[in-house]
């Protein structure tokens, strides 16, 4: 069986925090999937890089790698950057496959992170 590697793909913030969190979510995913190499990478103003972080993949022993894109919305970055992204990476590593997998979109589970955080805030605010 080939080693495969997830790539979680996230915009990227300048608050060091904001990017922080996405390495505790590759940290959950690794746990939850048994999956050894769950890397991060940033779209914008962060590094790694997505290029670093298929290289990453690939130091590795990656032989597949699963792009993620770790993003909520299909905008710009969805639908262009991060195909042409995956495009470089077929150039420049032939003998990998590479996939995407969805954005995250619409999916019950993220309604029900919603209405947890409702209910915390309402709770929070004594409204509850």
């Amino acid at each position: 069986m080939k080693k495969t590697a997830i790539l979680l793909m996230a915009h990227g913030s300048r608050i060091p925090e904001a990017n922080d969190a996405v390495q505790e979510i590759a940290a959950m995913v690794r746990t939850m999937t048994g999956y050894e190499i769950v890397e991060v990478s940033f779209r914008e103003m962060h590094l790694p890089n997505i290029q670093q972080g298929i290289d990453a993949c690939v130091k590795q022993g990656a032989e597949r790698v699963l792009l993620m894109p770790y993003f909520l919305f299909i905008g710009a970055h969805v639908q262009e950057d991060l195909p042409e992204e995956m495009a470089q990476a077929r150039e420049r590593y032939p003998k990998v496959e590479f996939a995407m997998g969805n954005h995250l979109g619409v999916h019950r589970k993220l309604a029900e992170v919603v209405v947890e955080r409702i209910a915390e805030g309402l709770t929070t605010t004594g409204w509850h």
